[in-house]
């Protein structure tokens, strides 16, 4: 009557990372704060004292280390998956966190951490899967439904 259907957790995974939401203990991990992990529309430094402030006000004053990114790779043979490798030529710059295929997009996705030099949207980097190096280029997020119309419909 409501037009509900059954759908799996390959779905639900699959519009996670077309959406760059982030999974908890694999996007979100306490190595990285979250300036580096691209959350900091959700920080308030204006609050009163709260633990941890000072920390981020020196990380913002520094720069992060590492950047979270979403990355469209080009590739089909098998998704990336968390601990894949992440390159700039022969230089190891970062770790993938997620991945899989997104349908609705119709790419191969990869989320994970990089050098902050290697976060600009367009770089060029290759991921490691399968014994294989495969393109990858640094896009924007959300990479689907960016305005959120979807979700407001």
């Amino acid at each position: 009557g409501f037009g509900l259907a059954d759908f799996g957790l390959l779905a639900t995974e699959s519009m996670r990372l077309e959406k760059c939401y982030r999974h908890w203990k694999a996007d979100l991990i306490s190595e990285y704060d979250p300036f580096e992990s691209s959350l900091e529309r959700f920080v308030n430094l204006q609050k009163p004292d709260f633990p941890g402030k000072q920390a981020l006000l020196q990380r913002r004053v520094d720069g992060p280390r590492r950047k979270f990114v979403p990355l469209i790779v080009e590739g089909d043979i098998a998704p990336a998956h968390a601990g894949d490798a992440i390159y700039a030529g022969d230089e190891l710059v970062g770790t993938v966190t997620s991945g899989g295929f997104g349908h609705r997009v119709g790419r191969n996705i990869a989320l994970g951490f990089v050098d902050a030099a290697q976060a600009e949207l367009g770089t060029g980097l290759e991921i490691g899967i399968i014994g294989r190096r495969y393109e990858a280029t640094v896009v924007s997020e959300p990479i689907f439904d960016a305005a959120n119309e979807r979700l407001r419909a």
